[in-house]
């Protein structure tokens, strides 16, 4: 079989055509002229066979080989930045910003940050912190740690997390008391809500117990950090992230008094933005090592 390996420059135009949808703004971002990039596209598709855009008045639109092609081709460039920052570093000190929750950034991202300034001594991170981490405040970060389902108009997105949701709660179940009796005990009694979230406890009553059970809500807060310290209050029970009430159980503040997990549909998500290459590589190394570290470090509970 011939080696089909196109020419580097037209994976670079193609790729960069591709992320602005626009072979000027390619051009610009590779330092060429529009007619060159376009050139470069068409050798490429004449070496492979397929059309990778339709020409449209107003820009470019990926065809569905063109589509399937991009993932690939982009991989392919992340892991070569990777490497080669990996195996010859960085001379020059690098700024990131990374915008996030506040409850993520402080359950998770806080803890292990030391260790990526250890591998990385020339990124320094800003961190910027919000209660719902896609409001439009800091829309200049590199990176973005967002709750939602994967999909954001401008972004990459790649799922960072696949985490049940946990009651935690200072106290344990009284010894004896079935699973469902200590659920609708606490939603008579009132339990702690989070904002945008209130469903999930109406799910997990229907799912444990025979009937539906009105749920009394006893505090409402809009983040997850603030939920976890008041049930460490004893101002009663949350459903919250697996992930995020780790550190809760593993120092005994918060009990699991019940062993049910529901899953959600939602989580956590790492994104960059299509047009902005410049810290690239930066951000491939921090999305890079956060999957990594959050990989190993979830417990079963």
């Amino acid at each position: 079989m011939t080696n089909k390996i196109p020419p580097l420059p037209w994976l670079r135009a193609f790729e960069a055509a591709a992320r602005h949808s626009s072979f000027a703004a390619a051009a610009k971002e590779i330092h060429l002229t529009p007619a060159a990039i376009s050139h470069q596209v068409r050798s490429l598709e004449a070496q492979l066979g397929f059309k990778m855009f339709e020409r449209l008045p107003r820009g470019l639109q990926l065809t569905s080989v063109g589509k399937a092609y991009l993932p690939v081709l982009r991989k392919a460039f992340d892991d070569i930045a990777i490497s080669t920052i990996g195996l010859f570093g960085s001379d020059a000190t690098r700024v990131l910003t990374v915008r996030v929750s506040t409850s993520f950034a402080a359950l998770c991202l806080a803890p292990l940050l030391p260790d990526f300034k250890r591998q990385y001594p020339h990124i320094d991170v800003r961190l910027y912190t919000a209660i719902w981490a896609d409001s439009p405040e800091n829309d200049d970060a590199d990176i973005e740690i967002r709750y939602g389902d994967g999909k954001w108009d401008g972004w990459f997105a790649e799922r960072l997390t696949r985490d049940p949701s946990i009651i935690v709660s200072h106290q344990p179940k009284p010894k004896g008391q079935s699973n469902s009796d200590y659920l609708i005990e606490q939603a008579k009694n009132g339990v702690i809500q989070i904002m945008g979230c209130e469903g999930l406890w109406t799910q997990l009553m229907r799912a444990n117990c025979s009937a539906d059970h009105p749920i009394h809500t006893s505090i409402i807060t809009d983040n997850s950090l603030t939920a976890l310290e008041l049930a460490a209050t004893g101002m009663g029970a949350t459903l919250v992230s697996q992930r995020f009430a780790q550190r809760y159980l593993e120092t005994g503040t918060l009990v699991e008094p019940v062993k049910i997990a529901l899953a959600v549909e939602q989580d956590h998500y790492v994104l960059t933005p299509m047009e902005k290459p410049a810290k690239q590589t930066e951000s491939l190394l921090f999305k890079a090592w956060l999957l990594e570290q959050l990989s190993a470090n979830i417990k079963a509970t």
